[in-house]
């Protein structure tokens, strides 16, 4: 399943950081974020979709202590 979703993140920097950790979750295909628009772009697993998706927030706020995931 591939999903955009608003997601807030601080600066460039944490964005880029997010990306790479995100994009190393088991079941991720693929992760893209996008700072300007504040933005991340989600190809993972289908059957483990909300699993992924909690992940995902741990691993963001991991990077950053003030990111949201908005799904």
């Amino acid at each position: 399943m591939k999903r955009a979703m608003k997601i807030e993140v601080d600066c460039a920097n944490c964005a880029a950081k997010i990306e790479d950790a995100v994009s190393k979750i088991d079941g991720v295909h693929s992760a893209r974020v996008n700072f300007m628009t504040q933005k991340l772009i989600l190809d993972a697993d289908t059957d483990r979709w909300n699993d992924i998706l909690e992940e995902v927030k741990k691993t963001g706020k991991k990077v950053d202590s003030d990111f949201e995931l908005n799904a």
